[in-house]
């Protein structure tokens, strides 16, 4: 599983473009951090929660993702490739995780496969908001994460993603999307940047 405290040197390589995020014209997507994940988000929590302070205090909204399937007609490709073992609405495993630092008045978008953006009012809200980039968290990095910030990219929406509060199951699969990200999609971001971006 990769944490911050693992090395995730190998896509510095490609790690060519910077920049740093906007606070006026961002918004800070907190992909499917719930229970179901937990072995999963455990270790990045302390990353995720100081991205959120962050983000909050230096006035960018919040907009949590929840991964939730409620019938079999709503499974898609995802119910073959995992043999059904899905996020059943309604149970624990797809509530967000109390550990998250989460507001009342913080959105929740819920998604039924790996995009934030496929079959959900994400785009519409954005747009609404003025925002034109993304910082992207959560998990899974290789999943959910990437898909969301492929779709954002290809939205025209600039993408800030992570390596600190992001993971996923294996430290191989973070880095290989992290490689792909800084390649062709996203700028890579980790809490100390953001601080020092915003100058906190």
């Amino acid at each position: 599983m990769a944490t911050k405290s693992e090395p995730s040197s190998s896509y510095k390589k490609f790690e060519i473009r910077t920049r740093n995020p906007n606070p006026k014209t961002s918004i800070l997507l907190v992909i499917d951090a719930q229970n179901y994940f937990s072995s999963m988000v455990n270790p990045i929590i302390p990353s995720i929660n100081t991205t959120i302070d962050l983000c909050r205090r230096a006035s960018i909204p919040i907009i949590f993702t929840r991964h939730r399937h409620k019938s079999p007609a709503d499974h898609g490709m995802l119910g073959e490739w995992w043999n059904d073992d899905l996020v059943i609405d309604g149970t624990p495993e797809a509530e967000l995780m109390p550990e998250l630092d989460r507001k009342p008045n913080d959105a929740v978008v819920e998604k039924n496969t790996y995009g934030a953006f496929t079959g959900t009012c994400l785009e519409e809200r954005l747009r609404e908001l003025g925002v034109e980039e993304v910082i992207v968290t959560g998990v899974m990095t290789n999943l959910c994460c990437e898909t969301t910030a492929r779709e954002a990219f290809v939205r025209g929406f600039r993408v800030f993603f992570s390596t600190d509060a992001t993971a996923t199951s294996e430290v191989e699969l973070h880095e290989a999307s992290l490689k792909n990200l800084a390649y062709g999609f996203a700028y890579l971001v980790d809490c100390q940047r953001i601080r020092d971006a915003f100058s906190l």
